[in-house]
């Protein structure tokens, strides 16, 4: 069984900063492309952050030059720096990751549980 767990949510003040991490763990034969969406209650979900098997990154336009995506391929671990946060950065944030388990030779999504983050004007 393979899991994704975030950690590192909670509240800030606006201006201030979080960071967030992702674990993934279980039966891993490889992990491709990993990212970070969020989602506020009555929207639909957007990505964030993503950064691909070979290191591409991409953010959406509302956290460039505040947020910045890290990955270690070797414990299998995303993060997320986010800075200058801004009240309408408060959501539920979700790890994703597109994973081939040990037992299953295909790529498939998986999706974290989600952790909160909350930022106070």
């Amino acid at each position: 069984q393979v899991q994704l767990v975030e950690s590192g949510g909670g509240l800030a003040q606006s201006g201030g900063s979080l960071r967030l991490s992702c674990q993934i763990s279980g039966h891993v034969a490889t992990v491709g492309d990993m990212a970070w969406h969020r989602q506020v209650p009555g929207k639909a979900r957007e990505s964030v952050a993503s950064i691909s098997v070979i290191g591409d990154i991409n953010y959406a336009e509302s956290v460039k030059g505040r947020f910045t995506i890290s990955r270690d391929y070797v414990k299998h671990t995303i993060d997320l720096q986010m800075n200058s946060l801004k009240p309408e950065d408060t959501a539920v944030y979700y790890c994703t990751a597109q994973i081939s388990r040990t037992t299953a030779p295909r790529f498939d999504d998986y999706w974290g549980r989600g952790t909160q983050v909350t930022v106070s004007s």
